[in-house]
C-alpha cells in the first residue's frame, strides 16, 4: 500500500488543487496532506508553484489549516530571493 510519502510534492498539489477546482469535500484528505506538508516543507525544497497550488487549494477548498500556512509562510520568508514565485 502506498503512504504519503510516497507522493512527490507535485502529486500532493494536484491532487489538492484537482478537489478544490471540483468543488469535493473531503475534509480527511486536506487535513493529512496539510500536516504531512507541513513536516515536509522545512526539509524538502518544494517549488513555488507547488505551495502556490497547495495554498491556493486549501484556501479555495476553505480548509483551514493554520500551521500549514504558517509553515509555508515561513519557508517563502526564509528564502535568499522571490525571483522564483514571479
Amino acid at each position: 500500500a502506498r503512504s504519503l510519502y510516497d507522493f512527490l510534492p507535485q502529486e500532493m498539489s494536484i491532487i489538492v488543487w484537482a478537489y478544490a477546482n471540483g468543488r469535493v469535500s473531503h475534509h480527511a484528505l486536506f487535513d493529512r496532506v496539510g500536516f504531512h506538508v507541513t513536516r515536509l516543507v522545512s526539509s524538502y525544497s518544494f517549488k513555488p508553484q507547488e505551495l502556490s497550488n497547495i495554498a491556493w487549494a486549501f484556501a479555495t477548498a476553505g480548509e483551514s489549516h493554520p500551521a500549514l500556512f504558517e509553515k509555508i509562510g515561513d519557508y517563502i520568508a526564509g528564502l535568499d530571493s522571490l525571483d522564483s514565485f514571479k
